[in-house]
């Protein structure tokens, strides 16, 4: 049985443009910690995701989840999530997550049964589907017109953000590096940057999302 006033906090988006962007994750992060307030915030520990979920074997492609999963098992916590659709629009994989004994909420539907659970993805799982088969036609239509896909204005536009975060995120590379030399967890590199009165790249706080944003944009290729 989880203890009431512990959660692990999962958040997960679905493109890498997204997660380099915070495109997403911070409303995620709003939303929970306007569910928790007065219950358990700030989170034991925060777990971000950034891949598309697709299929039924999703779990498998999400590190993360497995490490929240962990985490709330290990602290006997609730892993509490911003929206159901967060975690997957496929039923059988809701069903999977519950059979792991891991008590979760959804703060969209925080009172939801396991039945109306299912519903919901089941209803998730139809509504993506639809949408893939509608956008697929769209493309189709619009290419059998003689339309050029893609807008090189855009792709310049992201192209020179992605740059300049990069830059930006070179300055902390000493600091980052000392601190996860010494095996630092995404969580405690946060803690430990706000510790030392390093702001963020925003100017703020710390956390968990914005120091993975960090660390990505460290490893990731030039």
């Amino acid at each position: 049985m989880a203890n009431p006033s512990k959660f692990v906090a999962y958040f997960r988006v679905s493109t890498a443009a997204q997660g380099q962007s915070g495109l997403g994750l911070e409303a995620q992060r709003g939303a929970v910690r306007v569910y928790l307030a007065g219950k358990g915030w700030p989170p034991i520990d925060e777990f971000v995701e950034i891949e598309t979920g697709k299929g039924a074997n999703a779990l498998a492609k999400r590190p993360q989840l497995v490490a929240a999963i962990t985490a709330a098992k290990r602290h006997k916590a609730t892993l509490v999530i911003a929206r159901l659709d967060r975690l997957a629009r496929n039923v059988h994989f809701i069903s999977g997550l519950m059979e792991t004994g891991v008590d979760f909420v959804a703060v969209d539907n925080p009172n939801a049964s396991p039945f109306e659970l299912h519903i919901r993805a089941s209803m998730s799982q139809e509504e993506a589907r639809l949408i893939s088969e509608r956008t697929k036609a769209a493309l189709q239509a619009a290419k059998a017109r003689g339309t050029r896909l893609g807008n090189p204005q855009i792709a310049g536009l992201v192209a020179r953000h992605r740059k300049a975060a990069k830059a930006k995120a070179l300055t902390y590379a000493p600091i980052v590096n000392v601190l996860r030399a010494n095996g630092l967890s995404t969580r405690q590199l946060a803690v430990a940057l706000n510790e030392r009165g390093i702001a963020s790249p925003g100017g703020g706080r710390w956390h968990t999302s914005n120091a993975h944003k960090l660390i990505q944009r460290l490893t990731a290729e030039a």
